[in-house]
């Protein structure tokens, strides 16, 4: 319907890691109707919020789902979660910090897994920190300072849309825009970002640890015997090294390009050693890409919480990560779990076909604000509002900043946040645990 008309100023985007900061949305009564300053996949988000929506509560019986008030959803939910034996809790990354709360409490209380969808993207990044540490900066440092800019394993252009206009295009107060910087992309084929790249270096699939080692020994001034590395010509590892060396600020952004291949976290080990021994002759400074708007905020909620980034077990009443065990991934594949609550994602869609097929056959239970193809066999349905958009929250930048995104437009009637809906859930868990009388 149409009634005021009114402008939102610098509205937080909530879609990928970058959380661009600077759009103005349009809203023509309780209607999104124009995004300025957003991306087109930012602009589908806010324009399509209401498409596919989720608008009621919903428990299977039989073959059938059948329409029920919220407080039904929320028992059977929680009679399901109470009386599994290991249950797991998935999701979290397109939702607020706020939420991810709830669902640590709701893991350590049922003795069940917290996981979040990191355990298939940064994943061994979070893990290469824990073991080497790290040299991070703010996105604001990279536009002020950074004269070499090198995406690695990464494609911007096409993945965080704003990304390359923002913080390489961009002039800050020190580093005047694209003039004054070099850009370099390291990836296994010519991507849109390489073609605006002044070097391009394209790396053999798997073999970026080579790459990698072999750029740490032209730092040191190191000998390279081989004519070629990882499928990389020696003068270009030099080139780059030189480049590495004599910029006054670099800053490396990589993506899953680089944690899911080859080596693995080893991968992160060696990009995390390679930036710590350049600040022996410049500064350097090191960025994932990460995707889903609050996944590095689900990160940093398990982090400061349970001392792990993600996958973490709570069957013994504290909390334990043990890698290739306790992941979302393994604990369907090998069938371990027996019930899963998945909160704003669609491990239907994305997790390994075995994975899926355990899930289907255990009970499910979905909150999320549109339908998916977990939501076609879940047991439990039950509607929450977008956040950034019908409520507000907290989320984590990609470098690890807490941004605050607004509400700006009412949710569906009846429909309530992600964090509301599990904090009445962790409610009904506790009154049927008997840990509060209700």
């Amino acid at each position: 319907k149409t009634g005021e008309k009114r402008v939102v100023e610098n509205v937080v985007c909530p879609f990928c890691g970058d959380l661009c900061d600077h759009l103005a949305i349009e809203v023509d009564g309780n209607k999104i109707v124009k995004n300025t300053g957003g991306c087109a996949i930012s602009s589908a988000k806010f324009l399509n919020y209401h498409r596919h929506r989720i608008l009621k509560s919903y428990i299977r019986e039989g073959d059938k789902l059948v329409e029920v008030d919220l407080d039904k959803a929320l028992d059977r939910a929680a009679e399901i979660l109470v009386n599994s034996k290991y249950p797991l809790i998935f999701g979290l990354s397109s939702t607020d910090v706020e939420t991810n709360r709830y669902a640590i409490e709701l893991a350590e209380l049922i003795h069940g897994v917290v996981d979040n969808t990191s355990v298939f993207c940064h994943g061994p990044t979070t893990l290469a920190v824990q073991e080497v540490g790290t040299v991070r900066c703010t996105l604001g440092v990279a536009i002020n300072l950074a004269d070499l800019v090198i995406f690695w394993g990464c494609n911007p252009l096409e993945a965080h849309v704003n990304h390359f206009s923002r913080f390489v295009l961009r002039g800050g107060k020190f580093v005047k825009g694209r003039k004054e910087r070099k850009v370099v992309v390291v990836d296994t084929r010519r991507t849109p970002t390489a073609n605006l790249a002044d070097l391009f270096i394209q790396v053999e699939p798997g073999r970026d640890y080579e790459l990698l080692t072999a750029l740490r020994m032209a730092i040191k001034d190191l000998d390279i015997e081989v004519p070629t590395v990882a499928g990389v010509p020696r003068e270009k590892v030099l080139e780059l090294a030189e480049m590495m060396r004599t910029a006054k600020y670099g800053v490396i952004f990589f993506g899953v390009g680089l944690t899911m291949t080859g080596a693995k976290y080893k991968n992160l080990v060696a990009v995390i050693r390679l930036v710590q021994e350049l600040n022996e002759w410049t500064k350097f400074s090191l960025i994932p890409m990460r995707g889903h708007y609050n996944v590095a905020g689900a990160n940093q909620v398990s982090l400061w919480t349970t001392g792990y980034p993600y996958a973490v077990d709570y069957a013994r009443g504290f909390p334990r990560m043990i890698i290739g065990v306790t992941s979302a991934t393994d604990l369907l594949v090998n069938g371990d779990v027996d019930a899963v609550l998945v909160i704003a994602s669609d491990p239907a869609a994305h997790l390994p076909r075995k994975a899926v097929e355990h899930l289907s056959k255990i009970p499910v239970i979905v909150i999320d604000a549109k339908w998916s193809l977990t939501t076609a066999f879940a047991d439990v349905i039950i509607p929450g509002s977008l956040v950034g958009i019908e409520c507000e929250g907290m989320a984590y930048r990609m470098d690890e900043v807490p941004i605050r995104l607004k509400k700006i437009v009412d949710p569906p009637p009846g429909v309530l946040s992600d964090s509301e809906v599990l904090k009445r859930l962790v409610e009904r868990v506790k009154v049927k645990l008997g840990v509060v009388h209700e």
